[in-house]
């Protein structure tokens, strides 16, 4: 049972620290807590297996004295990060699934196998921690077609959840995931300013990897440069109309294309009072979930996937290994085998593959020999160019082997050549396209 009474005297010579959760080496669990209605918040402490209480102070085996955050800290008293409000009987976790399933179709418009990866997808935001990386849901559509208030469904239920637009600056995002953590919400994904998406890029691609935290130049009072690192890992859940140009960053995504039907008419157009009360109802079991389960969950090993890239398997585990449902899983390995496919089939469409290929088809044909750039682009103009407008040059052709492709070239009596020495290489990369 809960009670504020359990609380310690702070010793004058210890500094209290703010802090908003802890995993102690003795299995000790805190995570701040917030009753918006009395404006009070508090820390949640587990320390057997899912028995709690709510205290004002905590001292950890470090010696550390662990305060809550003050209720006045803006990103709290506005809610702009959701918290739960104190632990609440969890049930199994399959009744659990199935209550936040529920609570999605209520308010959002998913497709139905999307809506079980959204639900276990929710689960997983509370143990990510438990895992060395974590994957990224992603909401894609145009205006109109439902992305947004997905994306804000699916938040309210999500670990420590705070929101972010294309309309934000990079600074207060890397500060709250570095003081908070939890799951960031980012809508109008697609950001114009090179500035910002190069920021965002940065903090999603060093996020799904536990130990990446990202440098910012930081001056000091004294005007010294001292860089900070930032930690950025955790669960990302992102709106967006079109995609990243990063392939390996698209790689990180399990994507709901939003807007391929009619919206239902069932969801409410405006969202009820009664969301909030049901969604903090829901954090506060996923809460209790966290205390019971966080230890005890990890990787699966027959949850990896045959006959993909150790990518989509380094990504997909944590989530596969929290659903028990073997037929469920099968299905949702089966769809991000096929939506990996797809991207296959996408990355044999790009300039760097079809020139990858013409390159191997020339070392074919050449039997051992180097080939010459101008061949090679008179190969991929027979074949391509009128795709790209006309010929391409060898200059063309060459700064692209050599840029993208990270193929030496050669000059020989005027002629630029690539060595035989890179015949490996080329027909590497092609069996990783043709995968």
């Amino acid at each position: 049972m809960a009670d504020m009474d359990n609380q310690q005297i702070t010793s004058p010579e210890v500094r209290p620290t703010p802090t908003v959760s802890r995993v102690c080496e003795d299995r000790t669990l805190v995570e701040l807590v917030y009753d918006a209605a009395k404006r009070t918040t508090g820390l949640a402490v587990s320390r057997f297996n899912g028995l709690w209480n709510i205290e004002r102070e905590v001292r950890i085996e470090t010696g550390e004295l662990l305060v809550p955050y003050s209720p006045k800290n803006n990103l709290i008293a506005n809610e702009c990060v959701l918290l739960p409000s104190a632990p609440a009987e969890s049930f199994t976790k399959e009744e659990l699934v199935a209550d936040i399933e529920a609570f999605l179709y209520r308010y959002a418009d998913l497709s139905p196998l999307f809506a079980k990866i959204a639900s276990y997808y929710v689960l997983l935001t509370w143990v990510h921690d438990a895992f060395n990386e974590v994957p990224y849901l992603r909401l894609r559509g145009d205006y109109g077609t439902g992305k947004t208030r997905a994306l804000m469904t699916i938040g309210s239920l999500c670990y420590k959840a705070f929101s972010a637009s294309g309309a934000s600056t990079t600074s207060p995002i890397f500060h709250t995931l570095d003081a908070f953590g939890g799951t960031l919400l980012f809508d109008e994904a697609d950001l114009p300013y090179s500035d910002a998406r190069a920021d965002i890029v940065k903090i999603l691609n060093n996020g799904t990897v536990r130990g990446m935290p990202v440098l910012r130049t930081v001056v000091n009072r004294h005007k010294e440069f001292n860089p900070k690192a930032f930690k950025v890992f955790g669960p990302k859940i992102v709106a967006m109309r079109g995609s990243f140009d990063d392939r390996a960053l698209e790689s990180r995504f399990f994507t709901e294309e939003t807007g391929r039907s009619s919206l239902r008419a069932d969801i409410p157009i405006q969202l009820p009072d009664a969301m909030k009360a049901e969604a903090l109802a829901l954090r506060n079991r996923l809460l209790h979930f966290r205390f019971c389960n966080l230890f005890s969950i990890q990787a699966d090993p027959t949850a990896l996937m045959e006959g993909v890239e150790p990518r989509l398997n380094q990504t997909a585990a944590p989530l596969l290994s929290l659903i028990d449902d073997r037929a469920l899983r099968a299905e949702i390995q089966q769809a991000f085998a096929d939506a990996h496919q797809a991207t296959l089939a996408e990355r044999r469409e790009t300039v760097e593959a079809r020139l990858a290929i013409a390159v191997a088809d020339e070392f074919a044909s050449a039997k051992g020999a180097n080939v010459n750039l101008k061949d090679v682009a008179e190969r991929f103009n027979r074949e391509h160019g009128a795709e790209y407008g006309g010929p391409r040059s060898s200059r063309w052709v060459g700064h692209i082997v050599r840029t993208r492709l990270h193929l030496a070239t050669r000059k020989s009596v005027g002629v630029y050549t690539i060595p035989a020495t890179e015949k490996s290489k080329v027909e590497a990369l092609v069996a990783r396209l043709q995968a």
